[in-house]
């Protein structure tokens, strides 16, 4: 998509007449979805929605998850764009959504791309993240780590970290693993499924930062 494109998609979600120019998400995501968050990301940045946008489609991204008939509705093809429009409009009202959220369901539902909004809500919470100095790190461990042991990783992985940057931490249990641990932080994927202590892992990562 031109600038020209993303700026017109910057005009749409926009709920005022500021100027178009696009601003810039502090990190690019690909794809359709990568378009229309960072898009999302520079009209709510004008609209001073920012934090507001993110819990809102949160919100409602879990109402996805939990409403079978929204989630039909939501992907349901056959529906003409103009029914979703109007439906998306009073669900809006209903729950009192932002302009600027409001804005991005009407969007979609009028260019076909509602199919695309849990992508969409996922690109703008990646672009948030980095927006905070958040970096994302998944941890995939044999067994649960305890208190002790997470907080050893921790200060081991926050290493990687630079300036106000802070870290995110989220772990999952694979017992498939055999005692190992897989880390990815930000860009960075480290495999340490070898190692046979947490102690071990965290000497590990100190020496790749």
């Amino acid at each position: 998509m031109s600038l020209s494109r993303t700026n017109m998609l910057v005009r749409s979600l926009s709920t005022s007449s500021t100027s178009a120019q696009l601003v810039k998400a502090p990190i690019q995501v690909f794809g359709l979805e990568g378009r229309y968050a960072s898009a999302l990301y520079s009209a709510a940045s004008k609209n001073k929605a920012l934090d507001t946008v993110e819990k809102e489609l949160s919100q409602f991204q879990q109402s996805i998850k939990t409403d079978a008939k929204l989630k039909e509705f939501i992907i349901n093809p056959t529906l003409k764009r103009t029914l979703k429009v109007e439906a998306l409009k009073h669900v809006a009202t209903k729950i009192n959504l932002s302009a600027t959220t409001s804005n991005l369901l009407g969007l979609l539902a009028e260019n076909g791309r509602l199919n695309k909004l849990e992508a969409v809500i996922n690109a703008y919470k990646v672009i948030m993240a980095a927006h905070r100095g958040e970096v994302t790190c998944e941890v995939i461990t044999a067994k649960p780590l305890d208190e002790a042991q997470k907080q050893s990783l921790e200060a081991a992985l926050k290493k990687f970290l630079k300036g106000k940057e802070s870290l995110k931490l989220t772990a999952k249990v694979d017992p498939s693993l055999i005692g190992g641990m897989i880390v990815s932080i930000g860009d960075k994927y480290v495999d340490m499924s070898v190692a046979s202590k947490v102690k071990k892992y965290t000497e590990l990562i100190s020496a790749a930062a």
